[in-house]
């Protein structure tokens, strides 16, 4: 049975403008590449939000592969990429391992608003409760009128604890009751929900740091999990974005939400050729099931439509 993930992913990257599923076919004359041929894939690639390291970093090993004549024909061009693509996504495809013996596990979740945070925070406090974890979310974004209901519409949606203070409380002090409070009661998981913010919104920044210094005065492991969610959609703003975020608290994971959205997809590549951060988690849907560990192979495969790889 075809997985969800893939279909949803292939089907949008598939609808004729997405840059690995054109026929590469007419990248050739004949049995040969034409001369230009590399230099149109890196124009797809580019095009695509893949960027300019991991572009570069592709067409470098094609123009090797082809070099030493293992690339000849249509079939050999698109395994040498599909392998070229698996060697940047392979390292980042890590899902997130949450240890029974630390309890609790507090995540961490930051962004700027759009991205899909809060929404995301639900669907993990979903994914973690079905896995039967006992889990807390902290209301962290006071600086938002509308976060605090936000989140607490999904608190009870998903049927999840939720610690919450009003509009303007310290953010700091909100997350930290919310993890003695998960540690009084012995529950395994606290999602922090944070402010969303910009890299000009120095103070708010600020604000991440003085959170991460609270909280590890009392674990100095604290947070455990630092994920940054970006908006898939949004090509190279998602990627500085990450690179801003890990410079100002020290990413430990990325989200990329909305792929679904996107007949691109290069985004992931630039992300992970840039930073080599583990992706945790993709965004393919509005569903509460929506959110899935990120999968290389699946991903490579929808990218090139080419068949399901079983995993």
């Amino acid at each position: 049975m075809t997985d969800t993930w893939f279909s949803k992913v292939r089907a949008k990257l598939n609808q004729g403008d997405s840059f690995l599923t054109r026929d590469l076919g007419t990248l050739f004359s004949g049995d040969t590449l034409d001369d230009d041929a590399l230099e149109l894939l890196e124009e797809r690639l580019l095009l695509a939000d893949a960027g300019v390291e991991a572009t570069g970093t592709l067409i470098a090993t094609l123009s090797s592969e082809i070099h030493h004549g293992r690339v000849r024909n249509e079939g050999q061009l698109r395994e040498a990429l599909r392998k070229a693509l698996l060697e940047i996504l392979l390292p980042v495809s890590t899902p997130l391992d949450i240890p029974p013996f630390i309890k609790p596990f507090i995540v961490f979740v930051v962004g700027v608003n759009g991205a899909g945070k809060t929404t995301t925070i639900g669907k993990l406090a979903h994914r973690y409760k079905s896995q039967g974890r006992k889990v807390m979310l902290a209301a962290g974004d006071t600086f938002r009128a509308a976060a605090v209901q936000q989140l607490t519409t999904w608190a009870e949606r998903t049927g999840t604890p939720i610690s919450a203070q009003g509009e303007g409380a310290d953010s700091a002090s909100v997350i930290f009751d919310a993890v003695q409070a998960a540690r009084s009661r012995q529950l395994d998981v606290v999602i922090a929900d944070t402010a969303g913010r910009l890299h000009t919104q120095g103070h708010l920044m600020e604000e991440l740091r003085k959170i991460k210094r609270v909280l590890q005065k009392h674990d100095p492991y604290a947070p455990h999990e630092v994920l940054l969610v970006v908006d898939g959609t949004t090509g190279g703003n998602a990627l500085v974005q990450a690179v801003q975020f890990h410079e100002a608290v020290g990413l430990t994971g990325l989200v990329i939400t909305k792929l679904d959205g996107t007949a691109k997809g290069g985004i992931v590549l630039a992300i992970a050729k840039r930073l080599a951060l583990p992706i945790r988690y993709v965004g393919v849907g509005e569903g509460i099931d929506d959110l899935r560990p990120f999968d290389a192979r699946q991903y490579v495969d929808a990218l090139m439509n080419t068949p399901e790889t079983v995993t």
